[in-house]
């Protein structure tokens, strides 16, 4: 078979639930939809961790944290790791970024590339409204040349300029530039397009008015919040609420209109999508084009009392969507139920553009392909997902630092069926366990129930082992950070 075409595409803060195909019933999706059924959909993706930097360096490096060193929102990817991507061009492939990476604080990445980002096309764009001045930005240079009276309206107003035209939308951009790139991909050698939008990443009143349409409002539920979340909570859990989100302190109109942008922006995400696949079908080159949808980590949107993401493990937070369509290599219509990580792409992309298994070990060795799932040619599968936080979160209350003091460090694991969640305080250890069989909502915590003493005990024991054998195998140097100006030296 020759080596298939990949496109990577990759939006930011996605829950997994927040597609029609997920059983989403107020969703507009009808091209993700039928992605999904023309490919695979994978039920239980979790992510290594749920703020952008650590999760994309997994996703890019086939690596859990201490493989590859970031751990916190303004860290570097050290100059020594290496992208799939470069090792893609390796196999002969032509690569191309339209969007967000963000391997490095967004501070590092406006100034320079990434010594190994594998990129021969790097059109990058972190987030709409930022670093519009950086001579990597693609989406400033395009939209200087298409709409320069927006331009300047965007660098004079910067988040503030919500309901952006379609047409000058930084997810149009990322569409219109894969398109472009599809339909003029080099002939004599297949292409990796990795189009990674900003949305549905707040701020959530960013998205055309026009989407809106799409969305019936009525049919959003509101916030899922437990009795128990306003005063019986982990104190961490409740520390994180107060101090790093807003959900507290949000009216109910105020939650409904947030959780009302959060779905008109994957409207979009899902029109412009549409746009992509079908070039792709006028091109000639869906049949051997591995399409890949993903996202790098969930949106609470009010439930349980958060905002956004951080340190709490709800599978709103870390479970995300992934979808996969190759037809010349498997069938569509499967639903998948393995639990599956979000640095297993790196794996699934390398072996399906012809790197040998075993070099694939010695690169990534907590990777697996996905794609044997998706043909019915395999079973195995990892044995539970762990998501590791370590203070990697921004705080709201310290002016010495951008993240929480005393930090907040936290682990999880996610078996064939239950989920343990533990947080290391500075006098204790408090602790979340869920039967995910039983109680997919995660409503009763069984950290002291008597009768699952055992199964606390033996997912702790797990943990230490995953981290024991991490820190032996893995951890190497750090990559330095790039802080925000006014926590920079």
């Amino acid at each position: 078979m020759l080596q298939p075409n990949i496109l990577l595409i990759m939006t930011d803060q996605q829950r997994f639930d927040s597609l029609g195909c997920y059983g989403f019933e107020a969703a507009h999706t009808p091209n993700l939809d039928q992605l999904a059924t023309d490919g695979a959909l994978f039920e239980h993706c979790y992510v290594n961790n749920p703020i952008c930097t650590p999760s994309r360096s997994s996703l890019m490096t086939g690596k859990h944290l201490p493989g590859h060193g970031v751990y916190q929102l303004y860290d570097n990817l050290p100059e020594d790791q290496v992208l799939f991507t470069e090792h893609l061009q390796r196999l002969g492939y032509h690569t191309a970024l339209f969007g967000k990476l963000h391997v490095c604080s967004r501070y590092t990445e406006a100034e320079k590339r990434h010594p190994h980002d594998g990129f021969n096309v790097y059109e990058w764009c972190l987030d709409h409204a930022i670093h519009l001045d950086s001579p990597f930005n693609g989406y400033a240079k395009w939209l200087k040349e298409k709409d320069p009276e927006f331009y300047d309206r965007l660098c004079r107003e910067g988040k503030a300029l919500l309901h952006i035209p379609r047409e000058v939308h930084m997810t149009h951009w990322a569409a219109e530039k894969t398109i472009d790139y599809v339909n003029n991909a080099p002939g004599n050698q297949p292409f990796f397009g990795m189009m990674s939008v900003f949305d549905p990443h707040d701020p959530y009143q960013d998205y055309p008015l026009e989407i809106g349409d799409l969305i019936n409002e009525a049919e959003i539920p509101d916030p899922f919040v437990l009795e128990s979340d306003f005063e019986d909570t982990l104190p961490t859990l409740k520390r994180l609420s107060i101090e790093g989100g807003k959900a507290r302190k949000l009216s109910e109109s105020e939650l409904r209109k947030i959780r009302f942008g959060y779905h008109a922006s994957i409207a979009l995400i899902d029109l412009e999508v549409g746009r992509v696949l079908k070039a792709l079908e006028q091109k000639g080159l869906a049949e051997n084009t591995l399409v890949i949808f993903a996202s790098d980590h969930g949106d609470m949107l009010g439930d349980r009392l958060q905002t956004k993401k951080g340190g709490f493990f709800y599978d709103a937070c870390v479970r995300v969507p992934l979808l996969m369509r190759w037809p010349s290599r498997f069938s569509g219509g499967k639903k998948l139920p393995q639990i599956v990580q979000l640095h297993d792409l790196a794996a699934t992309i390398l072996e399906t553009a012809g790197m040998k298994r075993n070099e694939l070990q010695q690169i990534m060795p907590d990777a697996i392909n996905l794609i044997p799932f998706c043909a019915g040619e395999s079973l195995v599968t990892h044995d539970a997902a762990y998501c590791v936080y370590r203070n990697s979160s921004l705080g709201g209350r310290n002016t010495n630092s951008p993240y929480f003091d005393p930090p907040v460090h936290a682990t999880m694991i996610r078996d064939q069926r239950f989920k343990l969640n533990l947080y290391n305080t500075t006098n204790s250890m408090e602790g979340q366990l869920f039967d995910m069989h039983k109680d997919p909502r995660e409503e009763n915590n069984l950290w002291t129930d008597k009768d699952h003493t055992g199964i606390r005990e033996s997912l702790t024991k797990q943990i230490l082992d995953f981290l024991v054998h991490q820190d032996a195998h893995f951890v190497g140097k750090r990559g330095g950070e790039a802080l925000p100006p006014r926590w920079s030296s």
